[in-house]
């Protein structure tokens, strides 16, 4: 089948019909960030502030996704074989993180053509990657749908928490290509959001910050 056989099928309901019906905006609220630098906690944050507020929202976290839709070969193994493990899963090499970031995209797109605020928890370590995401999500609705939410953690701090042990790991050579040590995070230059994580705030004020950015840019309306 050549790829012009394959028809984008429009939807009886469409987006703006959805967002209509939820009061609210679909965007991606892509958090990036350091192993260890929050970017989980705050996002997990944000969901509960905007769940209080009654918003529609759905939350991707870069652990919980490597369990299914981006497993590694390992797990894919037993139940799939080895032929397919090497073929679909997903190791942490440069080419693997492409594809993982890749069908985040995507996923996240579909979610926030939904008319959800879809937040995204992934360190996500190249900028390329995360401006291809910026591309699906803007042509899938319009330019301002993508927010990029860069947690700006010190290397030390985020290796001094460490809460899985795996700076430690990485630093005894047990982990190859870890973001940090044995591999390169490319900073955003300018993301929607900078969040200071050597300051001494706590989780809900950094997610209240972005909370008041969602309500400025119309994301939805408070009462």
């Amino acid at each position: 089948m050549n790829p012009s056989d394959i028809v984008w099928h429009p939807a009886t309901v469409d987006r703006s019909a959805r967002e209509s019906n939820l009061g609210q905006r679909g965007v991606v609220v892509w958090f990036t960030g350091l192993s260890g630098c929050g970017k989980s906690t705050v996002a997990n944050e944000l969901d509960s502030q905007l769940l209080q507020l009654g918003r529609a929202t759905t939350l991707l976290d870069g652990d919980n996704i490597r369990h299914g839709l981006c497993a590694p070969p390992p797990a894919l193994r037993e139940e799939h074989g080895e032929a397919f493990a090497e073929r679909f899963g997903l190791g942490f090499a440069s080419i693997d993180r492409e594809e993982n970031i890749r069908r985040i995209g995507n996923v996240a797109a579909l979610m926030a053509s939904a008319g959800l605020i879809t937040l995204t928890a992934f360190v996500s370590p190249y900028r390329k990657d995360r401006d291809r995401v910026r591309k699906i999500v803007e042509e899938a609705g319009k330019t301002g749908d993508f927010i990029e939410v860069f947690v700006d953690t010190p290397l030390d701090i985020c290796e001094a928490r460490d809460p899985k042990g795996l700076y430690k790991k990485a630093r005894s050579g047990e982990i190859k290509n870890f973001t940090g040590i044995s591999d390169p995070y490319e900073a955003p230059r300018n993301p929607e959001i900078r969040l200071d994580g050597g300051k001494a705030t706590t989780p809900a004020d950094q997610a209240a910050e972005v909370l008041q950015k969602l309500v400025e840019w119309k994301v939805f309306a408070t009462s």
